[in-house]
């Protein structure tokens, strides 16, 4: 075969490798002076994983403020007028002016490191377009299990994974069914603990700002990320570089 003939063919089977792939989930890092984590949307709930990667790679929540934390419970942030809010100004109405539909799932529970959309108190239980929460809670034992069920849950039982994630990871079993749970963080959860444990004032705003910013992994980042998760080497050669510098550094998933 003639030599320009194979290479021509090799290059465009690289190509074709190349960009063929995409990455299975959307990541996003990100960092705050308590401490950095890694959050993966989940497939299952696509509204709600769009509009939060949207957001993120817009820089939406860039200097927003963790405005409302409950040690045990929660902590959440989103409020675009968290930005530049004064001391002691009451936040938690601040947001895009549409709602997301709920994406509420079974199988997807508040266990610890979970991410949740925040709502009011719409029968439909539409998620707020950018206020969220990550889920600290804590570790139940069947006995705290059973009470909760008997009381707070008004006789509903718990299916086995709640009661399996529950007495091990932890979490908030009771908002299990009211909101939805649209991501986990991979790494990082004691983030959340370290930022739960800030002082707080009677609004459960922290007396200390706490702060966020947040990446969006691109393609190339999320690949490697992938692929280090399934034990092979990143790729970052000079032709991976070259590749990937002739289309869009992101992605779009179905």
């Amino acid at each position: 075969m003639n030599k320009k003939i194979y290479l021509s063919i090799a290059y465009i089977l690289l190509s074709i490798s190349l960009f063929a792939q995409t990455p299975s989930h959307y990541y996003i890092q990100i960092h705050t002076n308590k401490g950095d984590a890694l959050l993966k949307l989940y497939n299952e709930t696509p509204k709600h994983r769009d509009n939060f990667m949207k957001l993120a790679k817009e820089g939406y929540f860039d200097s927003l403020l963790f405005h409302r934390v409950i040690e045990n419970f929660m902590i959440q942030g989103g409020d675009p007028d968290s930005r530049f809010a004064a001391d002691r100004q009451e936040l938690g109405n601040g947001g895009p002016e549409y709602k997301i539909p709920s994406e509420i799932q079974p199988q997807l529970i508040h266990k610890k490191g979970t991410i949740g959309a925040a709502r009011d108190d719409n029968p439909e239980k539409k998620s707020s377009g950018s206020q969220f929460y990550f889920v600290q809670g804590r570790v139940f034992t069947n006995a705290g299990l059973d009470s909760l069920e008997q009381f707070r849950l008004k006789g509903a039982k718990l299916s086995d994974l709640q009661r399996s994630t529950y007495t091990t990871i932890g979490g908030t079993p009771h908002l299990d069914g009211n909101y939805t749970v649209f991501g986990e963080l991979l790494n990082g959860v004691d983030m959340i603990d370290a930022v739960a444990k800030v002082k707080t004032d009677d609004r459960d705003r922290p007396l200390e700002n706490v702060r966020m910013s947040m990446h969006l992994l691109t393609k190339r980042e999320a690949i490697n990320y992938e692929r280090v998760q399934n034990g092979l080497e990143p790729k970052l050669g000079f032709f991976t570089k070259l590749f990937d510098s002739l289309k869009s550094p992101y992605y779009t998933l179905p």
